[in-house]
């Protein structure tokens, strides 16, 4: 899957997107840090914001995201590329629970 990464595009478009691939996985966008002190770890992006007021890195492009990379990956990539945090979470029940301690399992591991 690729998934088009822009200024325009609002955060709850790419969560669609990617959830139309992996239904049991989402994620959730970091707000930009700021200037002088990072954003806080559970300070995430409304779903309806732009991706511009999410990220530091204003490179547009596509992310291509497969179901054997890792969580630990994809997350790098977002960041390194798009300059974009982003956090997976699993569906477990009826919660959603971050995916921070198995990201180094794949995503169609955590999928499943």
């Amino acid at each position: 899957m690729k998934i088009a990464i822009n200024d325009h595009r609002k955060v709850f478009a790419i969560q669609e997107e990617f959830s139309a691939t992996f239904s049991n996985l989402k994620l959730e966008f970091h707000a930009k840090p700021h200037q002088s002190a990072g954003a806080a770890d559970n300070e995430y992006c409304k779903h309806s914001a732009h991706l511009s007021e999410c990220r530091t890195v204003h490179e547009s492009g596509e992310i291509t995201i497969t179901p054997h990379m890792t969580a630990a990956n994809l997350q790098q990539n977002f960041r390194d590329v798009y300059g974009l945090g982003v956090e997976v979470f699993k569906k477990s029940g009826t919660a959603w629970v971050s995916t921070a301690e198995t990201a180094g399992l794949s995503l169609e591991e955590l999928n499943q």
